[in-house]
């Protein structure tokens, strides 16, 4: 027994891994392609794709909003765990990012699940409200700009139906959260909305150390 999540050493690590990752053979390439690109580092990492598909499944999501692609690795992992008449809006500004990500889509055979948004995630967001689809998304992602995760945090809640879940990335900033020496705009952004969203009545929530962190946002 323990009152504490216990350290995950590298081996440790790879004894989680070895016991529980089940890496389809796409998304493991895509993640080798990825680990050549300057910024390797803004994919999630293979066990957090696999636990959010696992709650995609869970809670039997048909509509998923995504906000921030990169190259694909997260919308692949959770269209795979869609039904074939599922949809995953993906939301990004990077063509060249995207371009990979679409290849993969393809690779996957999850392609005619995706519909792609290039352009600033905001406007597509409001753009989506507008168009009368507050309610109408399962589940939202939001993995993009830190210093605009407020704004899609709020816009991702209301297009969200009653039980939906919004799943935040990076939320403990690589532990700079929890440094008060650090006090850049991202990481500042990061834990405003921290505070926010536990003290938002308007969602249940658990904040895990998965990876880089995720916030689990259950729209009550």
């Amino acid at each position: 027994m323990s009152t504490k999540s216990t350290p995950v050493t590298g081996r440790l690590y790879d004894y989680i891994l070895a016991n529980s990752l089940r890496e389809p053979a796409v998304l493991r390439q895509l993640r080798q392609e990825t680990a050549g690109d300057s910024l390797a580092n803004m994919q999630i990492a293979p066990e957090q794709g696999q636990f959010m598909a696992w709650l995609v499944e869970l809670i039997g999501a048909r509509n998923i909003l995504e906000i921030g692609v990169f190259t694909g690795y997260s919308s692949t992992s959770l269209a795979l765990a869609l039904p074939a008449n599922g949809i995953l809006t993906a939301c990004d500004i990077s063509k060249k990012h995207t371009d990979i990500a679409r290849r993969y889509w393809e690779l996957a055979g999850v392609a005619h699940k995706v519909e792609l948004c290039l352009g600033p995630a905001l406007d597509t967001l409001d753009n989506l409200l507008a168009e009368g689809l507050a309610g109408a998304y399962d589940v939202a992602f939001i993995d993009a700009d830190k210093a605009n995760y407020d704004g899609y945090y709020e816009r991702a809640l209301r297009l969200l139906r009653r039980g939906g879940l919004i799943m935040i990335d990076n939320v403990l900033w690589s532990g700079q959260v929890a440094d008060p020496a650090c006090d850049d705009e991202d990481t500042r952004a990061i834990r405003a909305l921290n505070a926010k969203i536990h003290a938002d009545s308007r969602v249940s929530i658990s904040l895990l150390p998965v990876a880089d962190g995720i916030t689990l946002a259950l729209k009550r």
